[in-house]
């Protein structure tokens, strides 16, 4: 069963070194009829990953897209800046089996992908098998709800 939610995009964004992957697996989702935004990089000039990942994250928590795919060369740079904000949970996906297991068991809202270190096949199966996997639930949502961060004073 699929994860996409009835008129929700599914956001994507990266940097230059994400970038022609990204722009690989907008042209599989728009394939099978998923509605798309694309929050950057347009190029493979040399930008700031941060500046792609934050107007995703902020979309995804909004509701405005749900879910997100993210690209940088090594997956890390854009994975942490994601990560920053409260309500994402991104992981970093390199096999399809770290694709599942990231919705099944961490409930994953933004799939991160390394540009330089996997190849196109291997990101399609990864992304196929990302949005048709539910989350669990179980003795697994109690971990996702210790997750954020408590301020303390």
């Amino acid at each position: 069963m699929s994860i996409l939610k009835k008129n929700i995009p599914v956001g994507l964004a990266s940097d230059h070194a994400g970038f022609e992957m990204k722009q690989f697996i907008k042209k599989f989702l728009i394939e099978k009829g998923i509605e798309i935004k694309d929050f950057g990089t347009s190029s493979c000039e040399s930008v700031d990953y941060p500046d792609f990942a934050h107007p995703l994250a902020d979309a995804v928590e909004s509701g405005e897209c749900y879910p997100g795919f993210a690209f940088c060369g090594s997956g890390n740079g854009i994975n942490m800046t994601l990560n920053k904000h409260q309500k994402i949970r991104a992981a970093l996906c390199w096999n399809e089996e770290i694709g599942k297991l990231a919705r099944l068991h961490n409930d994953a809202n933004i799939c991160v992908m390394p540009g330089r270190f996997i190849k196109d096949e291997d990101a399609k199966k990864i992304a196929e098998i990302f949005l048709n996997t539910e989350f669990e639930g179980g003795r697994h949502q109690k971990r996702i709800d210790k997750i954020p961060c408590k301020i303390k004073k």
